[in-house]
Order: C-alpha cells, then sequence, then structure tokens
C-alpha cells in the first residue's frame, strides 16, 4: 500500500490493512478509521511515561523535534519555564483547542500526536497552524519559525519545524484526520481545520511534506511502540 510510506511490511501485523486494500478517497478514509478507532487509551499523566519508549533518544535523553536543547526523560518535565532549554512538555501537534480541549480525553491522549518538545517553544508554537514561513518573527536553537505564512491558500500566522521533521507532523495530522473521521461533533475549527477534515491548502502542504520527509526509523520505531505497548492501533500513515 503507498500510502504506508514504505515502511517495512514485516513490522505491520498480519492482515493490519486488509479491509482497506483497493480503496480510495471516502472509502479508504472510512476503512482505515474502521480499523485504528477504538484505541486503548491512557491517561493524561502516563503521557509522560509512555515517552520514555515512543521518544527515548538514548540514555533517557528527549527526542525533541521542536529545539537543539538536552532534556532528560522524567527530570525535565514542565514546569514553569522562562526561555528555551528550560524544559520540556506534552505537545499536541493538533492542538488541543482544536478539538475542544481536555472534556475530548481521547485526543487529548492520543500518542500518535502527541510529542515532548521544549515548553517555551511549544508556547511560542501556541494553536497556530503548521504552515511555510515567509518572514520568522521567532526561530528556535533547531531552527523552527514562528511567522507569516507563505504557502498557499493561508495568509496567517504559522509554525514551521524543521524539514527533518516536516513528514513527522504531516502524517500526524493526517492520523488524527482519519482517526477521528465522524467522530468529531464536539470539535471546532482553526486555520488549517474544519474539525476532523484538513483545510484544502494544508492537505496539499502536508502531502509534500510527507514526500519531502520519508518515514524514518524513529517514526517505524515510534509507531511500533504505541501500537506495542500503549493504544493497540497505528498510524497508517
Amino acid at each position: 500500500m503507498a500510502l504506508l510510506g514504505g515502511r517495512s511490511v514485516a513490522q505491520i501485523p498480519n492482515g493490519y490493512y486488509t479491509s482497506a486494500e483497493g480503496k480510495t478517497g471516502t472509502e479508504l478514509k472510512s476503512a482505515l478509521h474502521d480499523i485504528i478507532k477504538g484505541h486503548t487509551s491512557i491517561s493524561y499523566a502516563n503521557i509522560w511515561y509512555a515517552f520514555w519508549t515512543t521518544d527515548n533518544r538514548g540514555n533517557g535523553i528527549v527526542w525533541d523535534m521542536y529545539s537543539n536543547q538536552t532534556f532528560h526523560l522524567s527530570t525535565d518535565q514542565c514546569g514553569t519555564f522562562q526561555n528555551e532549554g528550560d524544559c520540556y512538555n506534552r505537545e499536541h501537534s493538533w492542538p488541543q483547542s482544536w478539538f475542544g480541549g481536555e472534556n475530548q480525553t481521547t485526543p487529548r491522549t492520543d500518542l500518535h500526536h502527541i510529542f515532548p518538545t521544549d515548553g517555551y517553544v511549544n508556547q511560542k508554537r501556541s494553536n497556530y497552524p503548521f504552515g511555510e514561513v515567509s518572514q520568522a518573527t521567532y526561530t528556535s536553537s533547531n531552527g523552527s519559525k514562528l511567522g507569516t505564512c507563505a504557502t498557499s491558500g493561508y495568509s496567517g500566522t504559522v509554525f514551521e519545524p524543521i524539514d527533518e521533521y516536516k513528514g513527522d507532523f504531516a502524517r500526524a495530522l493526517m492520523y488524527m484526520s482519519v482517526r477521528y473521521y465522524g467522530e468529531d461533533s464536539g470539535w471546532g475549527t482553526s486555520g488549517m481545520t474544519n474539525k476532523s477534515e484538513i483545510n484544502e491548502w494544508a492537505v496539499d502542504m502536508l502531502l509534500r511534506w510527507n514526500e519531502l520527509d520519508p518515514v524514518s526509523q524513529k517514526e517505524t520505531d515510534r509507531n511500533n511502540a504505541i501500537y506495542a505497548d500503549y493504544q493497540h492501533n497505528r498510524n497508517p500513515f
């Protein structure tokens, strides 16, 4: 299946995507939703513990995609912060305000879109859409940028991760759109989304990001860990 981004088929449970084979468009989206829905939810507090498996560079060092700071799992959790490098927190790449906040407990704890990131940079990103920045008002230590959107179709403020991780975030957002397809009655809108649907300009951009930054071993390992140890569902992208 092309949508699997070249991931080794041996790592996918036998028959996991069989019901989606041969489908396209809305039928494919519905079939994938039915495969990955109803996952096991963990508590919000347990996200911290899951990071030990999902986002550990080795020796308990946080794999942070927003900065070049070094954080140690558990000991450097936020807390309060004033500057980049103070601590790391739980970044919802699909911001909580887009799906209704704390009352929506399932997407709020869905590890497939939650990553440990520098708390200060996370705050800068806020709930702005992802996009491509024309003129940065802020740049993090690894080159992530906040600023005016240069991507055709949107002219507001956006946050742009570095090229190395653009695909990671693209596939996380595409996962969310499919996982909560038809389960978004309490969700809101944003410059990038309408409930669980991603706006056309953003779909085009995310597909480009998906091609620019193919699935890495980091992502494959993360997907396997979330499936095996926590939620028992996979990101099909």
